[in-house]
C-alpha cells in the first residue's frame, strides 16, 4: 500500500507537493480550508483547521500529517499527537514558528545569532527599548503575521498604541515584540530539511528581495557568498533544526549586517517561497524533501543542479485577462523560464505564481525570470 501524508491546508505550497508525490508513488491528501483552493487537485475535503474533530477525523486516513501553514493552533495539533497521529513537523517545534515571543527566547538560549529583542507590553517599555536602541525599532505582534503584516518601524511608544490596546482586550494578556532596527546589506534565507531519524539536507544559501515586505525574487546561490558566509548559515540552519527539533522543511530568514554578521530574522517550517528555485534548479526540490521528510525517508541531494536560478515572483497579476490567457506568450517568448501558476484569482499583492529560471549565468537567468513574470502583469 502506498504512503499516505496528509497536509493541513489548501495553498499553494501543499499544490506545488502533488507533483513529487506522485512521482514518489506518495498518496497525498489536502484539508482546504474551502472550496476552490490552490491545492483543489488533491483536496481530499474541506473543514476548519482551527476544529479539533475536524481534523482528527482527516488524520484517520494519512500515516502522517504536515502542514500548508503554520496556523494550526497548538490545543488541534496536541489532539492529534494524544490520539497517536505521527505530526512532522510536532507542536513542539511548531510553537516556534507560530510565536516570534518564544522563537527569540529559544533561539536565545540555543546560542543563535539575532537582533537585540525585548517583550514590551506597554509603550513606556517600548519607548524605554527605543531610547536604548537609537531611537527607531521593528515592532512585531507575535503571532499571525506574515508578508509584512503585522510589522510596524517605529520611533515612539505611542505609534504602537493600538496593538497595545488590542493586546489589554485579550483575557489572556500579552506583549509585543521588540527589535532594534538592523543595518543590513541583504537579506538571506537558509534552507534545511531534517527527518525524525535526525539526517540533515542544506542547500546553498540565497539572496532574497523583498518589496513591501514581501519576497519578489530569489537569487541562488546568493552571489558573492564567500566560503566563511557559506559556512555559517548553514551551521546556523543545522543548529537551529536540531536546536528546535525540526522534522521536515525549515527556512531560516537570516539578515547580512553592514559589518558582516548574519542574525536570525524569522522561521518558517514548511516549505517556503525562499525555496520556490529548488523545483529547477537542484537535484532534489523543497517539495519532494519535505515528503521524504515527514515520511523519514532517506533525504535526497539538495545540490544546484546549474551554476544559478533565480525565482521571480508573480504578485497580484493582471486585472484581466486570465492569467491563464497570457502563457502561450511567455512561454513563446522565454522558452527556457518555467512557469508556476498557483489557480488563484488576481488580486493586489497576492501571489498569483512564480518563474524560475536556471542556467551558468546568474544575470542572464534574472533578466529571462522577469521578463517572462511581465507577461502576467499589467
Amino acid at each position: 500500500m502506498a504512503l499516505r501524508v496528509g497536509v493541513v491546508g489548501g495553498g499553494q505550497l501543499a499544490r506545488m507537493m502533488i507533483a513529487p508525490a506522485v512521482e514518489l508513488g506518495v498518496d497525498l491528501a489536502v484539508l482546504a480550508e474551502e472550496e476552490g483552493m490552490a491545492a483543489r487537485l488533491a483536496a481530499a475535503s474541506t473543514g476548519d483547521y482551527r476544529d479539533a474533530a475536524t481534523v482528527l477525523a482527516f488524520a484517520k486516513g494519512v500515516d502522517v500529517v504536515t502542514f500548508d501553514h503554520e496556523h494550526v493552533p497548538q490545543g488541534v495539533l496536541r489532539a492529534l499527537v494524544d490520539a497517536g497521529v505521527t505530526v512532522h513537523p510536532g507542536p513542539d517545534a511548531l510553537q516556534y514558528a507560530q510565536d516570534k515571543l518564544l522563537m527569540r527566547a529559544k533561539l536565545q538560549e540555543i546560542g543563535m545569532p539575532q537582533p537585540d529583542w525585548a517583550a514590551v507590553s506597554t509603550a513606556a517599555q517600548l519607548q524605554e527599548f527605543l531610547d536604548a536602541h537609537g531611537g527607531r525599532a521593528v515592532v512585531k505582534t507575535p503571532r499571525g503575521g506574515y508578508d509584512g503584516k503585522g510589522v510596524r518601524v517605529v520611533s515612539a511608544g505611542v505609534e504602537a498604541e493600538d496593538w497595545f490596546a488590542t493586546l489589554a482586550e485579550d483575557a489572556h494578556g500579552g506583549a509585543l515584540l521588540a527589535e532594534e532596527l538592523v543595518e543590513f546589506s541583504r537579506e538571506l534565507a537558509q534552507q534545511i530539511a531534517r527527518r525524525p531519524s535526525g539526517q540533515t539536507a542544506v542547500w546553498p544559501v540565497v539572496e532574497t528581495v523583498q518589496r513591501d515586505g514581501v519576497c519578489a525574487e530569489v537569487l541562488a546561490p546568493a552571489p558573492a557568498a564567500g566560503e566563511k558566509l557559506i559556512e555559517v548559515a548553514a551551521r546556523i540552519g543545522v543548529g537551529i533544526a536540531e536546536g528546535l527539533a525540526v522534522t521536515g522543511v525549515l527556512a531560516v530568514e537570516l539578515f547580512e549586517t553592514t559589518d558582516g554578521r548574519l542574525l536570525v530574522n524569522e522561521l518558517a517550517m514548511r516549505p517556503h517561497n525562499s525555496g520556490h528555485w529548488t523545483q529547477d534548479g537542484a537535484v532534489t526540490s523543497q517539495f519532494e524533501q519535505h515528503l521524504r521528510a515527514v515520511l523519514d525517508l532517506p533525504l535526497g541531494d539538495p545540490s544546484p543542479r546549474v551554476e544559478a536560478a533565480v525565482m521571480v515572483n508573480i504578485l497580484g497579476g493582471p486585472s484581466g485577462p486570465d492569467l491563464e490567457d497570457r502563457l502561450p506568450s511567455a512561454l513563446g517568448a522565454h522558452p527556457g523560464a518555467k512557469v508556476h501558476l498557483y489557480g488563484k484569482s488576481p488580486r493586489p499583492g497576492r501571489k498569483v505564481g512564480h518563474i524560475t529560471v536556471a542556467g551558468d549565468d546568474l544575470d542572464d537567468a534574472a533578466y529571462q525570470a522577469r521578463a517572462a513574470a511581465s507577461f502576467f502583469l499589467d
